[in-house]
């Protein structure tokens, strides 16, 4: 699955807002000729597609109130852990990860199957679901989500 997330950021790099993003078919074979292997594709568009869905259902829903607390499953914990849903509190805190932002990043994380997600993956979703909703984060949170410095690209 860490592979899943290089592609991921690949995806974020190469096309700038999600509208820029091609069908499928045509990202797989892109980003196949970029070099990434078969499982890593399907892991991400997959991954990509459950997204979309999930922002689909997203829509329309109203926002949780600002002075409600959020409990999380035992699932969720499970694959969160206490570093991840720290970071997702400073993100709430920071007025950057609305309450429906959050549920979207929780519900995908959820849904790589990895049990306690390192800190890096968490970023990635968060900057993926920034990404597909074509919000952009504040320039010092966008600085935050990125691990690799040397490797950024700023949109």
């Amino acid at each position: 699955m860490g592979a899943m997330f290089d592609v991921l950021i690949y995806v974020y790099e190469t096309y700038w807002h999600p509208e820029a993003c091609p069908e499928p078919g045509q990202l797989s074979r892109k980003l196949s000729a970029a070099g990434f292997e078969t499982d890593e594709i399907s892991d991400a568009l997959d991954w990509l597609q459950g997204l979309e869905r999930a922002a689909a259902a997203a829509r329309g829903v109203g926002a949780a109130r600002g002075d409600s607390i959020r409990l999380y499953t035992a699932d969720e914990l499970e694959c969160l852990g206490v570093d991840a849903i720290g970071y997702l509190n400073f993100l709430e805190s920071a007025g950057t990860l609305e309450p429906h932002l959050r549920e979207l990043v929780v519900e995908r994380a959820v849904a790589t199957g990895i049990k306690q997600l390192p800190l890096e993956q968490l970023k990635t979703i968060v900057l993926m679901v920034f990404w597909r909703l074509n919000e952009e984060p504040d320039a010092l949170i966008l600085d935050e989500l990125f691990v690799e410095t040397d490797d950024r690209v700023v949109h």
